[in-house]
């Protein structure tokens, strides 16, 4: 897979999750192409098109972004407020799918200005229905902007 293919970036530190999230989207055919990073520096850089993902065209964006807050090296508040923030980024659906139940996370979260934000079941059965959810919405229901030309 190239970079240039991606449909949804998942950030996710947590290695169950993001299997889980994967086999979900996967099993229901909502996304074939999904690249997952496991901390917020590399999410940027994936995004940004940076460091060892410096081949990559910043135009050819994710579809999607499934972002978690509590993640290392960079969180996942900033992560968002660094996508939402850049002109060329800003158009890039982002779900917050975290375990986190803080009202302030929520607050920060769509004062940067996220399209959702979701608390994951602890249920295996729901967290599997909660992402095929996320995949109908965002990649077969949600008609995204235009491309810039």
């Amino acid at each position: 897979m190239t970079n240039q293919e991606v449909e949804i970036l998942l950030v996710e530190d947590n290695t169950a999750d993001a299997e889980l999230t994967m086999y979900a989207l996967k099993q229901n055919g909502l996304a074939n192409r999904i690249h997952a990073v496991r901390d917020g520096a590399e999410a940027l850089d994936f995004v940004f098109a940076r460091g060892k993902y410096a081949d990559r065209a910043i135009a050819h964006t994710p579809k999607l972004i499934l972002l978690d807050i509590k993640l290392p090296k960079v969180d996942g508040i900033e992560v968002l407020r660094s996508v939402k923030g850049d002109g060329r980024t800003r158009s890039i659906p982002v779900v917050i799918l975290t375990s986190s139940r803080e009202d302030r996370d929520r607050l920060n979260g769509y004062a940067l200005g996220v399209n959702s934000y979701l608390q994951k079941p602890v249920n295996f059965d729901e967290f599997r229905d909660m992402v095929k959810q996320i995949g109908l919405y965002w990649m077969v229901v949600n008609v995204p902007p235009p491309a810039a030309e």
